[in-house]
């Protein structure tokens, strides 16, 4: 049998069901594995080793006893250190909520418990989730497992290095403006970002309320997307603490069905340039789907760059109201990072009731424009970021002869951010230097089924996960 730590979560609940593997042996695995990378990687901010055993041990006696096992019985996961676990730290990376521990579980870390799910630890994120790259002063920088020298992302980029080295098996993270896709891009493994309401945002922070509620959200993350799917069937569904919440039942895509969807695909915005293998990627993606019996189609629909623009007005507004009055008059405790991005913001015009106001009117408005577009075209494929992974604290690129700048490089993933449509990043290509690229898939809001049914078609055709050098 392949090495415990690189198989699926799906093909592990397997195993654990049918009594060919244990839970125990399952999590001394992980456990192993995290003891031995966690000095290269720093990925985790917080290991229950302890508390996992007991559960695996428990988990192990249900399967003896012959009980009913949920979907994730006996599975190791991990969970973003801004979403509470209870009796864990969940710090959000900043020195000012040092020490803080969940006093209960977040609901959806409720509902992956109820499903047999075992919680490992908490993962490391840049302080108060405001970067793309993960590091902060309470535990200091996440690498890369494909390379040590390079991020994987942020602000779920210690989650994304855990799944992707096989220090967890899959986990949970959150998405303002790319905070799960562009690590799982970074870092060779599958993201969804979901429709705002469809999984449960409460107990995360900074909380997702007001106007962070349009752009904020959790969502799953795995090696395959197999794994992410069972992530999102465990963690959907409505709960009276999130803003956003309806009940929307699961509904998988009949194949007759997703087939006559038609895709639109993009190698660029006509605005910020991407490396040209990103662009190799898309095309791989779009032919492979092809392939395999879609109508796809070359399509870039009007609006991205109003689209950009506005999801910085809002997510600029939401992130500075927010951690505004935490930080006054501590700012020497702040990270450089978040010291960074409060200049990017405080750079621009503060919002008036008005501006908001008008800011807010003009999102919907180019919903409804997109969503008239994405009649012709109900899935489009796209990068998820300009570029792959970048070297630690680098702030800008040269692709094409042009300069790319930090905040623009992700303005793939800020628009269905904006936008609040379902988005997944699943992986493609390579670099020159041997890093993963992914491509980015969206559909309609509240259609995750088909957003992840077609990363499965591409990641069959594809090639998926590969394992990482570390």
């Amino acid at each position: 049998m392949a090495e415990l730590t690189f198989l699926s979560a799906v093909t592990l609940a397997q195993g654990i069901r049918e009594k060919r593997i244990s839970s125990i042996e399952v999590v001394e695995s992980y456990l192993q594995r995290i003891n031995r990378l966690h000095p290269k990687l720093n990925a985790f901010v917080e290991l229950d080793s302890d508390g996992a055993l007991r559960q695996a041990r428990r988990a192990d006696e249900a399967v003896r006893r012959g009980e009913q096992l949920g979907s994730l019985h006996g599975i190791p996961l991990s969970i973003k250190s801004s979403i509470e676990v209870e009796g864990l730290r969940s710090e959000a990376g900043s020195r000012l909520r040092a020490g803080c521990r969940a006093s209960k579980d977040a609901p959806l870390v409720g509902r992956l418990k109820d499903a047999g799910a075992i919680i490992l630890g908490t993962t490391n994120c840049p302080e108060l989730l405001m970067a793309w790259e993960t590091d902060n002063l309470l535990y200091g920088r996440t690498q890369n497992p494909w390379d040590l020298s390079r991020t994987p992302g942020g602000s779920s980029g210690g989650e994304a290095a855990s799944i992707a080295s096989g220090c967890s098996a899959g986990g949970i993270g959150s998405d303002g403006g790319g905070s799960i896709r562009v690590p799982a891009h970074f870092t060779g493994i599958c993201g969804l970002k979901p429709t705002p309401g469809r999984i449960p945002a409460t107990g995360h922070f900074p909380p997702s309320l007001g106007p962070f509620a349009l752009l904020g959200v959790v969502g799953p993350m795995g090696r395959t997307v197999a794994d992410v799917k069972v992530l999102f069937e465990t963690i959907q569904g409505p709960e009276d603490g999130d803003s956003c919440s309806a009940p929307v039942p699961i509904r998988w895509p009949e194949r007759e069905e997703l087939k006559r969807l038609r895709i639109g695909y993009f190698e660029d915005d006509g605005r910020t340039p991407v490396t040209p293998e990103t662009r190799v990627a898309v095309r791989t993606a779009a032919e492979a789907l092809a392939r395999a019996g879609f109508e796809v189609q070359p399509f870039r629909p009007e609006g991205l760059e109003k689209a950009r623009s506005l999801w910085w007005q809002l997510f600029r507004l939401g992130g500075t109201m927010l951690l505004e009055p935490m930080t006054r008059g501590r700012e020497e405790e702040l990270s450089p990072i978040l010291k960074q991005f409060s200049g990017w913001a405080a750079a621009e015009r503060p919002h008036t009731a008005h501006t908001l106001l008008e800011a807010w009117m003009m999102r919907d408005s180019l919903r409804a424009n997109f969503f008239e577009q994405m009649r012709s075209f109900p899935v489009l494929l796209c990068p998820v970021a300009a570029i792959p992974a970048f070297r630690h604290s680098e702030r800008s690129w040269r692709i094409d002869g042009k300069t790319v700048d930090y905040l623009d490089a992700w303005s793939y993933t800020a628009w269905f951010n904006l936008l609040g449509t379902p988005a997944a990043s699943v992986p493609v290509g390579w670099s020159p230097e041997g890093l993963p690229i992914g491509v980015q898939i969206t559909a309609r809001p509240w259609q995750e089924e088909v957003v992840l049914a077609i990363a499965q078609v591409v990641e069959r055709e594809c090639g998926g996960w590969k394992q990482p050098p570390i």
